[in-house]
């Protein structure tokens, strides 16, 4: 009787069809993760919008509870003094006491700039507004298309 061999390892023909399954299944994937930056940014400004949307909020409500004082005013928010315009909403400034200071954004994340009471916090190409006189946040500046 003629022993049967076993065999000992893969043929050259099964290594070459598993290398192109991989190839092909990579080459379908990776477009899929390739611009996981630009999503991060988006959803990055919009969560900085709505910080700043609930802190205008939030300081209003105060502003409100407090007795709606004459402004100029100031409310306390955890322990920081947060200065109150005309209409009852943070100060549009990116100074100690603004809508900057009472959303905890940081400089180093956004590119804050202020002037006459609008506040605009952009990331890469995206961007948003706040105005003091409403407490109204603007996001038309965010598209889902990257930033």
């Amino acid at each position: 009787m003629t022993k049967l061999q076993k065999q000992a390892g893969f043929t050259l023909i099964e290594l070459i069809m598993v290398i192109v399954i991989l190839g092909v299944l990579s080459a379908y994937a990776l477009p899929r993760f390739a611009d996981l930056g630009g999503e991060a940014r988006v959803s990055s400004i919009q969560a900085a919008a709505g910080a700043v949307r609930s802190a205008a909020n939030i300081a209003h409500a105060q502003w409100l509870a407090d007795g709606s004082p004459t402004v100029p005013a100031t409310v306390s928010l955890e322990s920081t003094t947060i200065n109150i315009v005309g209409s009852g909403y943070p100060e549009g400034v990116t100074t100690a006491g603004g809508i900057v200071t009472a959303a905890q954004l940081s400089t180093a994340d956004y590119t804050i700039a202020a002037a006459a009471g609008v506040v605009t916090v952009t990331l890469g190409t995206c961007n948003f507004t706040y105005t003091d006189t409403s407490g109204a946040v603007d996001t038309s500046g965010i598209t889902t298309t990257g930033c």
